[in-house]
């Protein structure tokens, strides 16, 4: 079994492939900030391949465990009203590229790619140590 078939690194490595083709789709993002009509993109979510995930509970709802207890909002519609606006800031160019939002995507990205990195070189560390050569 080679170190790229354990698990963890396994994931790891999967995790900066996926950091990788983030950044060079926020790069395009950036470079196409002035384009009229681009739409911004981005990558899905990543999951670890192969790892079963736990389902998550339903919605979850205080309860009441004495009389001079609040009552509260949960599960009702806030007395606020509801914001309808679009989450997202269309610029007069009428393209979906906000520089600020897809700057914090980049800083975040390349940290966890740092990160994954990091963690990586300290378990090939962990295994050198293991069979007793140096780090």
């Amino acid at each position: 079994m080679s170190i790229a078939e354990l698990p963890i690194f396994s994931a790891l490595k999967s995790k900066m492939s996926w950091l990788q083709a983030r950044q060079t789709i926020l790069a395009a993002n950036v470079a196409n900030a002035d384009t009229p009509g681009y739409r911004a993109n981005d990558v899905e979510t990543f999951v670890v391949p192969g790892v079963n995930r736990v389902p998550t509970p339903g919605r979850i709802a205080p309860v009441a465990t004495h009389s001079l207890h609040l009552a509260g909002f949960a599960g009702s519609a806030s007395p606020w009203g509801q914001d309808d606006k679009d989450t997202f800031e269309v610029t007069p160019s009428r393209n979906s590229v906000v520089l600020e939002e897809e700057m914090m995507k980049i800083a975040e990205t390349q940290l966890d790619y740092q990160m994954a990195t990091g963690l990586y070189a300290r378990g090939i560390g962990l295994l050198k140590t293991a069979l007793g050569r140096r780090a």
